[in-house]
């Protein structure tokens, strides 16, 4: 089975002048395999009579076109978006409990969430009838399901992926629209553990990122509805306030609850079971059948999903290393105790040094002075007590991004960082154009494109798939290493904090108030530091050896704190 997906933003038949056509083998025999559409005058590729030769596809100047061959076993699309457009496969099982569901970006999440919510009918691939649809899933779990989204007796709150935008079409107080909104009377016990005591007085236009993912899972949690949508509920938060939502979310009872998720010790630890979704970003998706949590992840990890006997990527592995001390390279940066006083807040910081290749994660709790230090050090923000070295270069990616009205293109990338994060796509798209998880890979570009000394990043993973954060872990250690430099990164994803840093840097404090952050220290005392500051213990997953939240008061946390190892090192 052939499809054949054409990118009809990228498409520009006027100045290629239909190349596709003209060098198709098919087409010079006098077979229609690509026809143009009247209306939109773009080409359309025919799939029956497609060869899969792929000269279109490595002749298209603007990567248009995706020629891939499935497996027969896949079946028909469930959704399809017109002519040669991107198809899904396959469709969740609804449960009582937390299903997650873990997969790339662009690979059909956001498409199965809003036919579970009814906003979007099934098509099957073409404009199939209602009748259609419930005698393609006769026999399933979610035929039921389907039954009463028809009958219209299915009521679902969604949590859109994307908060920022909230301002603009919200206005007004943050309580009074909790309040409005409120139908199941759990208000306070939603403010108290989302820990939004010190945001519903704001008006919704002066919350922070993290404020506003709290604010929109708050109206999602306090609907009484029958499914639950959350797509990307941890963006923004930090770790305590991962789990904390996560704990928010599993008091919903009897009810289905859906949670996308890339953050992988998140999606773990609120689960009840998982889907997989494989295939291409921006061509097809497949949803996997259902998964117990552990099984799930690690196939998705593995990249190979056993009931389906499917292939679909390399495997992901982590490196367990031993608590042993790394021999120090030549200090970088040497600073001594930084001061930074606002009239609500204080910061102060332990005095330590910075290494070359090295890279040194910056973890804590939100509002305690992560995102000051690092301006300190970029020189945005003058500390009150000294002045750094201006002799050092310095590369800043901040945390909220302001897209300039340009092309990707004229920000001149080095060739290889295009090629490593995969942007190519994106060069002659405007910058305040992208998606988010694209906005997110163009700034880092932007970041490490530039020749400095120290580079910093402030919060990389936010809107990056699990994949895509692992593919920048793996770039940054390479790149540290090759150009002998020091990088920063300020992360709340552990996973990934876990994955990349040689040594960490533990921010404490009270919210808003007061921060302190601690010299770089070695991985192991850094993580338990941290993590004994949360009151949270982790473990090892043996098989992959990803790093997994022990529930509190099971005998492994129990373990783990009686001995005073909050780390997971096995």
């Amino acid at each position: 089975m052939r499809i054949a997906v054409l990118d009809k933003d990228h498409c520009r038949p006027k100045e290629c002048n239909y190349i596709c056509m003209r060098i198709c083998p098919k087409v010079k025999t006098g077979n229609e395999a690509i026809v143009i559409d009247e209306e939109t005058k773009k080409p359309v590729i025919v799939e029956a009579l497609c060869s899969g030769c792929g000269i279109c596809v490595k002749k298209c100047p603007f990567k248009a076109i995706t020629i891939i061959n499935l497996p027969e076993e896949i079946g028909e699309p469930v959704h399809q978006y017109g002519a040669n457009g991107f198809r899904l496969y396959n469709l969740p099982t609804p449960r009582a409990g937390v299903v997650g569901v873990i997969g790339a970006n662009g690979i059909g999440k956001t498409t199965m969430l809003r036919i579970l919510s009814g906003e979007l009918k099934p098509n099957l691939g073409k404009d199939a009838t209602w009748d259609e649809i419930l005698l393609r899933f006769r026999g399933k779990e979610i035929q039921g399901y389907l039954k009463k989204l028809q009958e219209q007796k299915i009521r679902a709150v969604y949590k859109p992926q994307y908060v920022d935008s909230i301002p603009q079409h919200v206005k007004g107080n943050v309580y009074d629209l909790l309040e409005k909104g409120c139908e199941k009377g759990n208000l306070k016990d939603i403010i108290e553990i989302l820990n939004l005591k010190n945001s519903v007085n704001k008006d919704v236009s002066k919350l922070s990122g993290g404020e506003l993912q709290r604010f929109a899972i708050a109206a999602c949690l306090t609907k009484d509805a029958d499914i639950y949508l959350l797509d990307e509920p941890s963006s923004y938060l930090d770790v305590k306030e991962r789990l904390n939502t996560a704990k928010a979310i599993q008091e919903i009872k009897d009810k289905y609850i859906f949670v996308v998720e890339h953050d992988l010790i998140v999606l773990d630890y609120l689960s009840d079971h998982v889907h997989v979704i494989y295939g291409k970003p921006g061509a097809y998706g497949a949803v996997s059948n259902i998964k117990s949590v552990r099984v799930g992840i690690n196939e998705y990890l593995g990249g190979f999903l056993r009931s389906e006997n499917t292939r679909f990527r390399d495997e992901i592995r982590f490196e367990i290393r031993p608590p042993t001390q790394k021999t120090k390279q030549s200090a970088l940066l040497s600073y001594p105790k930084i001061e930074k006083k606002y009239d609500q807040f204080h910061l102060s910081v332990d005095s330590g040094e910075l290494h070359t290749s090295e890279i040194l994660g910056i973890i804590g709790p939100n509002a305690t002075g992560k995102t000051t230090f690092v301006k300190i050090l970029a020189g945005n923000v003058e500390a009150d007590n000294i002045k750094l070295d201006a002799e050092k270069t310095i590369s800043y990616k901040p945390q909220y991004i302001k897209p300039k009205p340009v092309t990707v293109r004229s920000l001149k990338f080095k060739p290889d960082l295009i090629q490593s994060f995969n942007i190519t796509h994106l060069m002659d798209n405007r910058v305040d154009e992208l998606s988010g998880g694209q906005l997110q890979k163009v700034a880092i570009v932007d970041c490490l494109t530039k020749d400095a000394d120290i580079y910093l990043i402030d919060e990389p993973s936010a809107y990056l798939d699990i994949e895509e954060r692992l593919n920048l872990a793996k770039y940054l250690k390479k790149f540290t290493m090759d150009k002998e430099t020091t990088v920063l990164i300020v992360e709340h994803d552990i996973l990934l904090i876990d994955y990349l840093s040689d040594e960490l840097m533990v921010f404490e404090g009270t919210c808003g108030t007061k921060g302190h952050a601690s010299n770089p220290m070695d991985l192991r005392s850094g993580m338990n530091k941290f993590l004994k500051e949360m009151n949270q213990t982790f473990r090892r997953d043996p098989e992959t050896g990803r790093p997994r939240a022990n529930k509190t008061g099971s005998v492994r946390d129990r373990e783990q704190k009686s001995k005073g190892e909050y780390y997971y090192l096995g």
